[in-house]
């Protein structure tokens, strides 16, 4: 599976942002679509999946109720829409297609294909 995550940029606290990863190769059935962001000296953290399938997502806490994804099937793109944005949610954001048959899988490891990293810069 080849990614392609876009739409980065600076905005100011509070406002919005969709970032937008394209998917090519492998079908995405069975897998689940991840988003992981990093900022310099800290780990890189999970912001939420969707299992392509059914649509299901999930989200840890951090993002809940401000972060959502969802995906245009029929043009293999995946969006995540930032809301309420924070200064720190800034950081590198990468999509990830999961191995198969996983359930909303929220490691990194789990994820064999990334796309590469697009800046979020949020302004306070």
């Amino acid at each position: 599976v080849q990614l392609q995550a876009f739409g980065g940029g600076l905005v100011q606290a509070g406002g919005s942002m969709r970032l937008s990863c394209t998917a090519s190769g492998r079908t995405l059935n069975s897998r689940s679509i991840g988003w992981f962001r990093q900022t310099p000296g800290k780990e890189q953290e999970f912001v939420g999946t969707m299992k392509w399938t059914s649509g299901s997502t999930y989200y840890p806490d951090s993002v809940k109720g401000r972060f959502a994804i969802s995906r245009d099937n029929g043009k293999d793109i995946v969006y995540l829409q930032m809301n309420s944005l924070k200064a720190e949610d800034t950081a590198v954001y990468y999509c990830a297609a999961s191995g198969v048959d996983l359930v909303l899988p929220t490691m990194s490891r789990q994820y064999p294909y990334w796309g590469q990293g697009t800046q979020v810069t949020v302004s306070s």
